[in-house]
């Protein structure tokens, strides 16, 4: 999926000061934990200990979890992990962007190291913090937005529609790679949406 993100703030600290700690490296190691193990199930203690700061650094780094999650969804968006801006690379039609997109999901979303599926998609499913799911359900509208007005250079009367068959597919491909589905499950399935996708696509009215 995609998101849009703003600039990260500076590493420097009030009054310019330059913090203790490598605040790129602190995203992205915020980004993998909420990543493998979902927003709630990471607390601000056990984040303070894998970045090595204290709880007052941390406040002042980030305002809150919920502020360094943000980060870790701007940093997501950012990377490689953003599957449908890494597919429009390529070219092609919408039908040739879209097959991409979702080859790549079928590819990528599978566990590696403790990690599956898509942050956007799963990062604070079931959360009980509504600034968190605040934040996903933003991301997840850029995500969608930005494969509807992809699709609707193409086909404007069926763009709505369509983003939301490829946004649903993705995301239950996103939970069965969580739920341990591999590349072997999932790639057929791609295969099989691509194709449902490309007929769609080409329909009359």
């Amino acid at each position: 999926m995609t998101t849009t993100h703003k600039s990260e703030a500076p590493a420097t600290g009030p009054r310019g000061r330059r913090r203790s700690f490598d605040l790129d490296e602190a995203v992205d190691t915020a980004m993998r934990l909420f990543h493998a193990r979902g927003y709630d199930a990471v607390g601000v203690a056990e984040l303070g200990a894998e970045l090595g700061i204290k709880p007052p650094s941390f406040y002042a780094a980030f305002g809150s979890k919920a502020g360094l999650f943000e980060r870790a969804l701007q940093r997501y968006a950012a990377g490689e992990a953003n599957i449908f801006a890494k597919a429009l690379e390529e070219g092609g039609g919408v039908a040739a962007v879209i097959a991409r997109t979702l080859d790549l999901a079928a590819r990528l979303y599978p566990e590696r190291n403790g990690v599956a599926g898509c942050l956007v998609l799963d990062g604070a499913r079931n959360s009980a913090d509504p600034e968190a799911c605040a934040l996903s359900a933003a991301a997840k509208t850029a995500s969608r937005n930005a494969l509807r007005d992809f699709i609707a250079a193409e086909r404007p009367d069926r763009a709505e529609d369509l983003a939301d068959f490829v946004v649903i597919a993705m995301a239950g491909m996103s939970a069965a790679a969580r739920d341990g589905a591999g590349e072997s499950t999932l790639k057929p399935f791609a295969e099989t949406i691509s194709r449902a996708f490309q007929r769609e696509l080409s329909s009359e009215g």
